[in-house]
């Protein structure tokens, strides 16, 4: 009687490579950036075939844009905080002050603040990916109007320049934050916030 044979190595494609290579690129991405990221590193953590990969993203641009898809669509993923501003179990100040929560502690446990992803997709991408940065430049245009009308639902006497002013500290702190690969900027940040939530709507935080 033969012996049982030993489990061979994980299948390369197959069913599920598309979700695999989605997952194994918002991790590499977010975490080491999309130019320091090579195909074969997408390849080797999704346990795909670059063959399999290129069947379902026929270049890595084609990848970008579904990673950039991916996140702004994952409600757990590296853009979490920004959907607290649809949150309808928060007052609207509420929600405009949680967005500057300093990110949870997984997300500073690495050697290095890789801070907004979507920031950093369009530093990448400039004059490189065009359909990324158009993308992103969507996607932070939807964030600032978001930003407007919480500002205005707080009663924000004019929620325009504050939806505005948070949108500067919302990005400087995560900008500055991945520049001096400290968290302070994110604390700083929520301080200048609340400050400017209090004169434009009165009354005491909450948070």
């Amino acid at each position: 009687m033969s012996a049982t044979p030993e489990a061979g190595p994980t299948k390369r494609g197959g069913r599920g490579a598309r979700e695999r290579i989605l997952k194994a690129s918002v991790e590499l991405f977010a975490r080491d950036g999309i130019h320091a990221t090579g195909i074969a590193k997408v390849t080797e953590v999704a346990h795909v075939s670059t063959r399999t990969l290129y069947q379902h993203f026929p270049s890595k641009e084609a990848l970008v844009s579904a990673y950039l898809e991916r996140l702004e669509s994952d409600p757990n993923g590296p853009a979490e905080i920004e959907t607290v501003l649809t949150r309808d179990d928060l007052e609207p100040r509420d929600r405009l002050i949680a967005l500057f929560a300093t990110p949870a502690g997984d997300a500073l446990a690495g050697p290095v603040l890789r801070g907004c992803p979507f920031h950093n997709t369009a530093v990448e991408a400039a004059g490189g990916m065009a359909d990324a940065a158009a993308f992103v430049e969507r996607h932070k245009r939807e964030l600032i109007a978001n930003l407007i009308a919480t500002a205005d639902a707080a009663g924000a006497e004019n929620p325009e320049a504050l939806g505005r002013q948070l949108a500067v500290l919302f990005e400087g702190a995560r900008a500055l934050a991945t520049s001096v690969n400290d968290a302070h900027p994110f604390e700083d940040a929520r301080e200048l916030a609340v400050r400017l939530i209090d004169d434009a709507v009165g009354g005491m935080s909450s948070g």
